[in-house]
Order: structure tokens, then C-alpha cells, then sequence
């Protein structure tokens, strides 16, 4: 009896580590990984990695820089275009005139465009994940 409670665990213990593994693939992680000041504008370097299964024939985003005051700021629109599965990109976005020192925050306000298999999806949104390792909020 011991044997079977012990193997019972050791199963329940497999499955959950392969659903917690299918569950971090089904994502679309943006890291902000860098904010660097170039000529007067700030450069937004990103990591992003598409780990939803599927091909994002199309993804952008509305995104909204807040202030260092925390009022908003600019708004943009950043393009990843198409992002194969399984696959990591580095982007950079420059924001002129915006030195990085005055942004606080960058709000993902809307999907703007998201196609797979030539479709309109929601996944670009559902399957987001957003970090940063900068000084500078990130997300939605």
C-alpha cells in the first residue's frame, strides 16, 4: 500500500512538472532588457521570445510612456512583425527627443495587429508576459 501511495505522488509529481513546462511555452514573453540614451532620444532594447507554439505572422502593440512626473507621455505603436515559434529576437525601438531618464513607465495599452495563420488572434495579448530589467516599469 505504502508502494502505491509512494508511486501515486511520484506520477502526480511528473504530470505537473510537464503541465507547468506546456504552460510556460504557451507564452509571449517582452523583456525591456536595456534603455539606453542616444543623440537626445531614448532606445528601447527589448528580448522577446515566442513560446506560444503558433506563428505570429503579425504583432504590434499600443504602448504609452508615462513621465517621470507620472503623467502620460507619448504614444506608439511597436511592431515585432513576423516572429516564428520558438524563436528570440532582439528589437530596438528609438524614441526621439525622449531622453530615458524621463520615462517611468511603459503601459502596453492594446494589441494594434496580431495575425496567425492568417487570421486575427488574441494570443498576442493572452499569452504576454512582460519584464524588464531596467528602472523603467514594464507592462500592461
Amino acid at each position: 500500500m505504502t508502494f502505491r501511495i509512494a508511486a501515486a505522488i511520484a506520477v502526480a509529481g511528473v504530470l505537473a512538472s510537464v503541465a507547468g513546462a506546456a504552460a510556460q511555452e504557451k507564452s509571449f514573453a517582452i523583456e525591456l532588457n536595456d534603455a539606453v540614451d542616444v543623440g537626445g532620444g531614448c532606445r528601447l532594447i527589448y528580448v522577446a521570445q515566442n513560446g506560444t507554439g503558433s506563428v505570429l505572422q503579425k504583432a504590434s502593440y499600443d504602448v504609452f510612456t508615462f513621465k517621470s512626473d507620472g503623467k502620460v507621455g507619448q504614444s506608439l505603436v511597436f511592431q515585432f512583425g513576423t516572429f516564428p515559434a520558438g524563436k528570440t529576437k532582439v528589437v530596438q525601438f528609438d524614441l526621439a527627443g525622449q531622453p530615458c531618464s524621463g520615462i517611468s513607465r511603459l503601459l502596453i495599452n492594446d494589441v494594434t495587429e496580431c495575425q496567425v495563420d492568417g487570421a486575427d488572434s488574441t494570443i498576442c495579448l493572452d499569452a504576454l508576459k512582460t519584464t524588464t530589467r531596467t528602472a523603467i516599469g514594464f507592462g500592461l
